[in-house]
């Protein structure tokens, strides 16, 4: 994974001023780098009978695809409000920049599914809970939640569940 770091870009200020945004495009672009993220978020979940990724808009699309692929699992788009073209539901909730909502398609996931969450990056952990929060009205018999990168210092984990094991390949 120090491969992967070194792709990754640091920029400085953005969105806002004071915050240091950990860009993956840069990793994404980068053959040998996502072949290795691809490789490495397969080898966690191998064994674990993962039928279905849920994967969150938009960069989460990324190696969740990738990861479903590997899994021989299906993929879940997790999407802000208007984006699904069939009956969705739907959460709130508080980002470390302001609200948001997020959805999925009513017929995504069944009891019998067992799922990862996959983003690129966990910070404050928001958008992570809430989509627990609309995976678990599903009822699986068990949900993952993973990341590329987490960026502990901002305490996202603390907001997830225990039960919900966690897993990043890359720590800030």
């Amino acid at each position: 994974m120090e491969y992967v770091k070194t792709k990754i870009r640091d920029v400085i200020d953005f969105p806002q001023k004071g915050v240091i945004f950990r860009d993956l495009t840069t990793a994404f672009k980068d053959p040998k780098a996502i072949h290795i993220l691809g490789w490495n978020l397969s080898q966690i979940y191998r064994d674990k009978g993962v039928t279905k990724v849920v994967g969150i808009e938009s960069r989460g699309f990324i190696c969740g695809s990738i990861l479903a692929f590997e899994l021989g699992a299906g993929f879940v788009p997790a999407r802000k409000p208007g984006k699904l073209p069939s009956e969705v539901i739907s959460t709130s909730y508080d980002k470390e920049y302001g609200k948001d909502t997020i959805e999925i398609h009513s017929d995504a996931i069944t009891p019998d599914d067992v799922v990862v969450i996959h983003d690129d990056v966990l910070a404050t952990g928001g958008t992570m809970a809430a989509v627990y929060e609309l995976v678990r009205r599903f009822n699986p018999r068990k949900i993952y939640i993973n990341a590329i990168v987490e960026l502990s210092d901002l305490g996202g984990r603390a907001k997830l569940p225990a039960e919900a094991e966690t897993t990043a390949l890359i720590t800030y």
